[in-house]
């Protein structure tokens, strides 16, 4: 295996050479019985468009396609047009219409699992927006998600944010929309981690009274509502969510930190997944599952557990950074042929960030290729100033 000349913080180089080949023995199509695993899926950019990345990217439709059949190959459902995808952070809810549009009809081409976000992104956040100009933002955006069969993810919406003055407010909008929307949606509840806009989203900066408030919602509303995936990075805080939920409704995790332990869960219940990091360890992720439907749990936590501190790293803060690390893996993977992200965001990471990266997903078995991989890294060394 040829070496790589890899650099540390502050310049120094070090040699390394990948050991591990990702060999994951798991049945092809195949869902899981025990738990159910989505996948927020990144979407590819289209390189050779013209157009400047940062205002006016365009998607390679055929790619980001492929990789939602790469998904759906190792049992795992799709959650669409996420921040996974660059919701709202260089995919606009034009593309994002498009995007859900397409991946419902492959969806179906292959009795896959689908469910896509429905938001306010087309709406500009502004100090004049009255909370029934919210509510008819997320009304179009869920009418066409329904209009095109698929299951509605009830994303956070900056807008509702921005205007709402209390906790009565997100009351009054997610109650009107949950009493028109015809199937059970996924309401996520996505941490200022991740996106700094929804800093104090249910009407309380406090995470106790945040949660009393979507618990209230939940309850009021119990028929309409599958489950909430909760993306605050904060183990305890979903175990305890999770607690309080009515017995019919899932907890989807969206903890790229802690996921091991809270989709295998404790004698008090469990969480389904809903990650980002399932996207770049998909393989490994289906083969956990796998043994966990086998009851063989020391061969699910074996597996998943060397993937964590990848996931840290692809995770660490800034954490809206993640998408190009999650990008980069299929990069690596030979999933798409460049490291090219909407809104250029593939700069969002340091040359050093993607070299530990590299390590990591090595050491956790997901280099598919690891010629293919280590070639691909040199060349991005190359143009760093790096000679192999």
């Amino acid at each position: 295996m040829k070496k790589l000349k890899l650099p540390r913080q502050g310049g120094q180089l070090y040699t390394y050479t990948p050991e591990n080949r990702g060999t994951w023995d798991v049945p092809k199509g195949k869902g899981f019985r025990k738990r159910i695993a989505f996948s927020a899926a990144h979407v590819v950019a289209d390189p050779f468009s013209g157009t400047d990345p940062l205002h006016d990217s365009h998607i390679d439709w055929d790619s980001t396609m492929q990789y939602r059949h790469h998904l759906w190959s190792h049992g795992l459902a799709v959650a669409e047009a996420m921040d996974t995808a660059q919701r709202g952070m260089g995919l606009n809810w034009n593309q994002a219409k498009e995007l859900i549009s397409r991946s419902i009809k492959e969806a179906r081409s292959v009795d896959g699992r689908i469910a896509c976000g429905a938001g306010t992104d087309h709406m500009t956040p502004h100090s004049g927006i009255a909370l029934d100009d919210v509510l008819a933002a997320y009304e179009e955006q869920c009418a066409f998600v329904e209009q095109e069969g698929g299951q509605i993810i009830l994303m956070a919406s900056r807008a509702l944010a921005a205007c709402a003055k209390g906790p009565e407010d997100y009351a009054y909008i997610y109650g009107k929309l949950l009493d028109q929307i015809t199937s059970p949606v996924i309401i996520h509840w996505l941490g200022d981690m991740f996106d700094p806009a929804l800093k104090g989203y249910w009407g309380y900066e406090d995470i106790d009274k945040a949660m009393d408030v979507c618990l209230r919602i939940i309850e009021q509303n119990e028929e309409k509502v599958d489950g909430i995936k909760i993306s605050l990075l904060d183990k305890h805080r979903e175990i305890e969510m999770r607690r309080l939920l009515p017995d019919s409704v899932n907890m989807y995790t969206g903890d790229d930190f802690n996921y091991p332990e809270l989709i295998e869960g404790d004698n008090k219940g469990y969480s389904h997944a809903l990650l980002g990091i399932f996207d770049a360890i998909a393989p490994a992720a289906s083969a956990a599952l796998h043994a966990m439907d086998e009851g063989n749990i020391d061969r699910y936590h074996s597996i998943l557990e060397k993937t964590v501190p990848l996931s840290r790293h692809i995770f660490q803060t800034p954490t809206y950074a993640y998408k190009t690390g999650v990008v980069f893996m299929a990069y690596l993977n030979g999933h798409q042929t460049h490291f090219k992200m909407v809104g250029g965001t593939e700069g969002a990471r340091s040359i050093v960030h993607l070299a530990e990266l590299f390590v990591l997903a090595d050491q956790a078995g997901l280099l598919e290729n690891p010629e293919l991989a280590v070639h691909r890294k040199n060349n991005m060394l190359f143009q760093a100033g790096i000679e192999s």
